[in-house]
């Protein structure tokens, strides 16, 4: 045996290509080439070749053998595997990117509300989209039923994607050779709503999807449907259920009933077919559809679904709005105060979705109005005033600014260029009883004066309505019921106009004036707003409270943006105040310049009227209201005898009817008033045998000492005596005086 190995020859390159070929492409050995034929008929050139030939005739006939084909299977299926993981890693890590990764900003435009005292909407503001976002619970469940039913009934099923509502879409467009169904889940048209344009490119429907499943990730099913609810248009300019829901039937979204429900969902498909204002026959159908589906589903009864059909719903006037028109001067005062004075950006207040709570009480507001246009009903052209408060809080409760706000905006209620006239005389009285140089017997004469002044340089001449005068001593109780005009330019001149001045600041009137004697008539211009605000000091008691249209003001999410800091501050002494207020109500007694409307007003009120050449005023308040109304005309023209009065009326049907609701109140007497009966023709206190007796108010240690008439009983008796008519006159007084004081400190 030869001790040396034969080294085998090495493969040529034409067998490894064989070779590689048998391995891979064993096929191609069925279809062999006519020379490898032709050689396979030779001679084995080996004995292992023959052997190899003689085995491979040994095969059973007919079965070809194919020795790699579970090698083959094991290889291609280890492969498909390999990229079905590799396709699936590549998708989780896109999810999982996708679900770290933000959504867009969505800069949604929200409505922004006006609120009344109430939590009733007197205005809202808008750019363009009218829209007011609300929080799912308080959607109405019958709407959320409805839409569910006819854009998403799997819409708690799905992930965002309804793979067998697209199989059923695809197969019935098919079917229609055309597209229309759709298989949008809610999920991917708030996608598309809130992110995307409606353009119809594959970039902006892979867009979709991906925003679709962002949704999904970041929201839960019930936040991804309230957002859809507060996003979605609804035709007419109304975007969310909120703003449909008032547009249409001017109630909120958690206030439908179930026809209403099935009515409004049906109109986002298409609001110009399915409008009930556009075409209520397309309107009436689709809520039908919907109504079925429901039932259908087992949402809804059949029962139930042919009662909705059939209910006869009541829409609103389309344009209506909710309350439009109602208090027009004091919404655009609202606004004015957040934009300009409280510095709420004007885009936040049109599209931030801010909630403004007022003060405005719209009872109040409607019995104002009501009496501005009974009264000027009739006139050519006048124009009037008013503005209401609450003394105790300062709440603006009413603004009339005007009669034809459509025609003209201007807002007379802060006009200041209109003079008070006498309706400025009790600020000249408070400050003399402030002062102790007056009390309320203190008497001057009426009659022609003329008044030196400017240490003698100059001369003031004033004279009494239709130079009317009484040519004696008159009490200031008296001065103020007829509204004497002396009797204010003497009082001016014993307490100095720089004092009034002073008095009048203190009650919150800033326009310019002059300390001159006609300051005490009202020659110097004062808007209706800081008149209310001066009178309503004396109706608190000297307690002033700055005068407030706006509460508070919050965000879409309820952050408090803004809220009022109301504080009283007690600038007139309230023994003062109540004394003057005791003597404003002798205005409306007989021979008072307000008696005319005395009968229509039920209740104590204190009040004085006004009235110069071109201006008509009566100030007025009870311990609830303080209100100012002024009349006139814008132009300057001179106001008729008629038209003079009638200031006076429409501040006597406004309280009434403001206050209607609301029992009687006497004014409160502070600890510091007397009361005691006098001699109004001396002054003097009036005893038993005086000719006449009227019960008078004083603060402490001002009222008389000297004595009219004699007791008859022990030194100082003052009580009634004389007949029997007089003494029961003077028993209703008295009364009246216990009753007061008994209410007071209940």
């Amino acid at each position: 045996m030869n001790k040396h190995k034969i080294k085998p020859a090495k493969p040529s390159l034409r067998r490894k290509l064989s070779a590689f070929s048998e391995r891979f492409f064993p096929r191609l050995r069925q279809r062999p080439s006519l020379n490898r034929n032709r050689r396979a008929q030779a001679a084995p050139a080996s004995a292992h070749q023959a052997s190899r030939h003689q085995t491979s005739q040994h095969q059973v006939p007919g079965m070809v053998q194919h020795p790699t084909a579970f090698y083959r299977f094991k290889k291609w299926a280890g492969r498909l595997a390999a990229l079905f993981l590799l396709l699936t890693a590549c998708f989780v890590g896109a999810l999982l990117y996708l679900s770290m990764q933000s959504l867009p900003a969505a800069s949604i435009s929200q409505t922004s509300q006006m609120l009344d005292l109430h939590g009733q909407v007197i205005d809202t503001f808008h750019t363009g989209e009218n829209r007011r976002s609300v929080p799912l619970d308080q959607i109405s469940p019958n709407l959320v039923k409805a839409t569910i039913a006819i854009e998403d009934r799997r819409f708690y099923d799905h992930p965002g994607f309804d793979i067998k509502g697209l199989g059923r879409a695809i197969v019935a467009n098919t079917v229609s050779l055309s597209a229309k169904q759709g298989a949008s889940t809610l999920t991917q048209q708030l996608a598309r709503n809130l992110y995307l344009t409606h353009e119809k490119t594959w970039q902006r429907k892979f867009k979709e999807a991906i925003y679709t499943m962002q949704l999904e990730m970041h929201y839960s099913k019930d936040e991804i449907l309230g957002l859809y609810l507060n996003q979605i248009y609804y035709g007419h300019g109304a975007y969310g259920i909120e703003a449909a829901a008032s547009l249409y039937f001017n109630k909120k979204a958690s206030e439908l009933t179930l026809a209403e429900s099935a009515m409004l969902a049906g109109i986002p498909k298409g609001p110009k077919y399915y409008s009930p204002y556009m075409d209520m026959k397309n309107a009436k159908d689709r809520q039908l559809t919907i109504l079925s589906i429901m039932a259908e589903d087992g949402v809804i009864s059949k029962t139930e679904a042919g009662k909705a059909y059939e209910e006869v719903l009541q829409f609103q006037p389309l344009g209506a709005g909710n309350q439009t028109g109602f208090a027009p001067y004091f919404r655009d005062y609202v606004k004015y105060l957040a934009v300009d004075k409280l510095g709420i950006n004007e885009q936040l207040l049109n599209e931030g979705g801010i909630t403004i709570y007022t003060t405005l009480d719209p009872v109040a507001q409607n019995a104002a109005e009501a009496a501005v246009d009974k009264e000027l009903a009739d006139s050519d052209g006048q124009q009037a005033a008013l503005i209401s408060l609450d003394p105790r809080n300062g709440y603006i409760k009413a603004m009339v600014g005007g009669r034809d706000y459509k025609n003209n905006q201007f807002n007379r209620v802060f006009a200041d260029t209109r003079q008070p006239g006498s309706s400025f005389k009790p600020i000249v009285y408070l400050t003399a009883l402030q002062d102790g140089l007056l009390t309320p017997i203190s008497r001057f004469k009426s009659e022609p004066t003329s008044f030196i002044y400017d240490e003698g340089r100059k001369v003031y001449k004033p004279s009494n309505y239709n130079d009317k005068y009484t040519n004696d001593f008159i009490t200031m109780r008296q001065a103020i019921a007829s509204s004497d005009n002396i009797y204010a330019v003497d009082t001016i001149m014993a307490v100095g106009a720089d004092k009034v001045i002073e008095t009048a600041r203190k009650l919150g009137i800033t326009s310019p004036m002059s300390p001159l004697p006609s300051l005490a008539l009202g020659t110097f211009p004062v808007s209706p707003y800081q008149m209310a605000s001066a009178f309503a000091v004396l109706a608190n008691g000297g307690k002033r409270v700055e005068p407030i249209a706006i509460t508070k003001i919050e965000d879409r999410s309820g952050h408090i943006l803004y809220e009022a800091k109301q504080q009283a501050e007690q600038v007139v002494d309230p023994a003062n105040a109540f004394v003057l207020t005791s003597l404003m109500e002798s205005v409306f007694d007989t021979g008072g310049t307000g008696n005319r409307v005395a009968a229509m007003i039920k209740r104590p009120v204190a009040g004085k009227t006004g009235t110069t050449a071109n201006d008509a005023w009566l100030v007025g308040y009870t311990p609830e209201l303080a209100t100012a109304v002024w009349t006139g005309f814008d132009k300057g023209r001179k106001l008729t005898v008629a038209e003079a009065h009638r200031a006076a009326p429409i501040f006597a049907a406004y309280t009434e009817q403001a206050l209607s609701a609301v029992p009687p109140k006497i004014f409160p007497i502070p600890e510091d008033v007397v009361s005691v009966y006098v001699d109004p023709a001396s002054g003097k206190l009036a005893e038993a045998t005086c000719s006449a007796k009227q019960l008078e108010y004083f603060v402490k240690g001002t009222e008389p000492v000297e004595v009219c008439g004699e007791a008859s009983g022990e030194p100082g008796d003052t009580s009634v005596q004389g007949t029997g008519e007089s003494k029961a006159a003077e028993e209703r007084k008295s009364w009246w005086n216990d009753l007061k004081r008994w209410w007071q400190h209940d």
